[in-house]
């Protein structure tokens, strides 16, 4: 663990516990407020870090780690911006008096499958896909029999699409359980087993609270591969009907946590029906997209009502995201963009991230404008990394 001696500041101090991409984000709409910024991560020179007045680097899953920074930094928000951190170091942070965003029990919640799934549907009535929970392969083999194939198969503990696939045979479902124990960001030691929804399409609808009022941005579609995004567009367009009834589960869910903050809550849509799937309670990948089509990005909302301030905006139009992953490994990463990419209505953002790894994201495009889509697939081709 690195330490360095704290700001003193009478500023209102935000701690970030992961400093990614979207921690970057975070910490510069923060700094705008003036805001000071703490980045912990688990490596040094974290995008977040680069923009941030402090930043540590520490094992987040160390309890006593965890909790010495942040009571030595003592912050006025703790904003949970990853799953792989200490539940019990917030749990007690909480009990000492420090805010955790939204709540601790809500990041409690939602960093572990079975936890949200069980509160969404057991405890809220939300609408789901079957389900089972299981521990061992054998018990794998008979979820699956249960469920029916196609189903989908995820660690409990992960994030990112790390660890989850698709059995769409017998004969995928020992390769699942390997897949799942080798790849999961976290505990693999017990997996949820979805039944495959026959969806038309799947949304986030970012929903953002203070404690005086909740708004919704309009939705954002997106498409996954291996269950990580890909790309992502703004507005999702949708029945009034399906409209209505996410906006409903999203408040509903939201309200069930509590806190502040923005949540990203995912559902997929059949025709006029809403099935609940996931929520991060903090910026969500896919919303990158507000950056080109909001006055407020999902960023700015985060802080504003992490803040108590006022959660207006404005939608400005059609927009996409196209996510940019490394095709192989690199410890001093270098972009080569092709200039179209930085026109009156798109721009190539760099991450920061000091290494590449096969896979990783390290830059999202961003268009806005008539068919952003299709030109979002062809302009992210003209990306490399040398």
């Amino acid at each position: 663990m690195k330490l360095t001696t704290p700001l003193k500041s009478n500023r209102t101090k935000i701690m970030l516990l992961g400093s990614g991409e979207l921690g970057r984000e975070v910490a510069i709409e923060a700094l705008r407020l003036g805001c000071e910024v703490v980045a912990v991560d688990r490596y040094a020179n974290a995008p977040a870090m680069l923009v941030a007045q402090n930043s540590y680097v520490v094992d987040m899953t160390n309890k006593d780690a965890l909790l010495e920074i942040i009571r030595r930094e003592n912050p006025s928000y703790v904003l949970p911006e990853i799953e792989a951190l200490s539940i019990d170091a917030l749990f007690e942070a909480e009990k000492e008096g420090f805010h955790i965003i939204p709540n601790a029990e809500a990041v409690n919640k939602t960093m572990h499958r079975k936890n949200i799934r069980v509160f969404a549907a057991e405890e809220l009535g939300l609408k789901t896909s079957k389900y089972e929970f299981v521990t061992s392969l054998e018990g794998l083999e008979k979820a699956v029999e249960t469920i029916g194939i196609p189903c989908v198969v995820k660690p409990v503990m992960s994030s990112s699409g790390h660890g989850q696939s698709i059995i769409k045979s017998k004969d995928e479902i020992k390769k699942a359980w390997d897949f799942a124990q080798s790849d999961a960001r976290g505990s693999a030691d017990e997996l949820i087993v979805e039944e495959f929804v026959n969806f038309d399409y799947e949304i986030t609808l970012l929903t953002a609270r203070n404690e005086k009022e909740t708004i919704f941005c309009p939705p954002v579609g997106h498409i996954q591969k291996d269950g990580d995004y890909i790309y992502s567009w703004q507005e999702m367009k949708m029945s009034e009907i399906a409209l209505n009834k996410a906006k409903e589960m999203a408040k509903k869910i939201t309200d069930g946590l509590g806190g502040r903050g923005i949540f990203g809550v995912e559902m997929f849509i059949a025709g006029d029906e809403v099935y609940f799937s996931e929520v991060s309670p903090r910026p969500h990948d896919t919303g990158m997209v507000t950056m080109i089509t909001q006055s407020q990005s999902e960023f700015a909302l985060h802080i504003r009502a992490v803040l108590g301030l006022p959660l207006g905006f404005e939608f400005y139009g059609e927009g996409t995201s196209a996510a940019f992953k490394a095709d192989k490994d690199s410890y001093a990463p270098t972009f080569e963009v092709d200039d179209e990419l930085y026109s009156t209505n798109s721009r190539f953002i760099v991450f920061g991230k000091p290494e590449s790894h096969k896979g990783r994201r390290m830059g999202v495009l961003l268009v806005s404008g008539e068919n952003s889509f299709e030109r979002a697939k062809e302009m992210i081709k003209k990306v490399k990394l040398v």
